[in-house]
């Protein structure tokens, strides 16, 4: 809402804008009920720790089995104090003091943590079923992210990923599932790691296991793959005849040019019997040698 307010002159109108001081009013109410809060919120906090400290030095040196927390080189430990994330981010590693019934510590690994992601049914682009496994390797960045930002950073981490390798292998066709497995891997692990990273979540490597194709698909290809190396047998084979024909018709006309030649492939053939101890040799005698004979008996 705003009124017109003509000018002394009567030249032009501005517009006045009006002030709602109803609205102002609310607003130092809830400033002020904020501040009360907070107020409030300090007066209970520093009360809790100073009785806290008290029962502490009481119930020394007991307490100390409470106070005193040992964390290892590769954890770190997040403490909330009164439910408030503690000054300074994550303690560790090594020694540290909490205070009891006020402190409550969530230690983080900070290793290299692998899991597998269980078989998934996919349909994959060409209308193929396969089950699919893979596995996943990742890590903590950030500790304070993963305690504050997810309430469970590894069982995210897990449903997010078999919900991934779903959404990935449905866009690709059951061959370059068999055959691009590494841009697979490579782009699962794009995806995850953007997911992951306000969760503060690193992904190490993620690798494709295992494809598990259908049985009768399974009998299918490898019906079309032997039938594929009989056909390829085939043709070797009549190529090779082929060129020992080529190469016979070429010896047999250099014999028929020679007769000599003719006579000590026979010696050969009958030394290469000889060889083998064969107690009963048939050696062919040609049929040329007697046309003599037979030419003599006609004179």
């Amino acid at each position: 809402m705003s009124d017109m307010k003509k000018d002394i002159g009567g030249s032009r109108d501005e517009v006045i804008p009006i002030v709602n001081r109803n609205n102002i009013v609310s607003e130092r109410n809830s400033d002020d009920a904020a501040g009360d809060t907070d107020i409030c919120s300090s007066c209970t906090s520093i009360v809790l720790t100073v009785i806290s400290i008290l029962l502490m030095v009481c119930t020394f040196p007991l307490s100390m089995f409470f106070c005193i927390k040992v964390i290892q080189e590769y954890e770190r430990a997040v403490i909330f104090r009164l439910g408030r994330v503690k000054k300074g981010g994550a303690v560790g590693p090594g020694l540290f003091f909490i205070i009891p019934c006020i402190d409550q510590c969530n230690i983080v690994d900070l290793r290299t943590v692998s899991f597998d992601v269980p078989p998934q049914e996919i349909l994959t682009k060409d209308s193929v079923t396969v089950s699919v496994d893979a596995v996943v390797y990742y890590n903590i960045r950030a500790p304070m992210a993963a305690v504050c930002n997810v309430e469970n950073y590894s069982k995210s981490t897990k449903l997010l990923s078999a919900t991934t390798l779903r959404n990935i292998l449905g866009t690709k066709t059951l061959s370059e599932l068999l055959a691009d497995r590494e841009n697979i891997a490579s782009d699962l692990k794009a995806m995850i790691d953007t997911a992951t990273d306000p969760w503060g979540i690193d992904i190490e490597r993620v690798e494709v296991k295992d494809v598990r194709l259908p049985q009768n698909l399974q009998r299918a290809m490898a019906a079309e793959a032997e039938a594929t190396r009989e056909a390829r047998a085939k043709v070797i084979g009549a190529e090779g005849e082929q060129k020992a024909s080529k190469a016979l018709k070429e010896a047999s006309d250099i014999i028929s040019s020679s007769p000599a030649a003719l006579q000590l492939r026979y010696l050969q053939t009958l030394a290469t019997i000889s060889s083998e101890k064969n107690s009963t040799i048939v050696f062919p005698i040609p049929i040329e040698m007697f046309a003599n004979f037979a030419k003599k008996k006609e004179e």
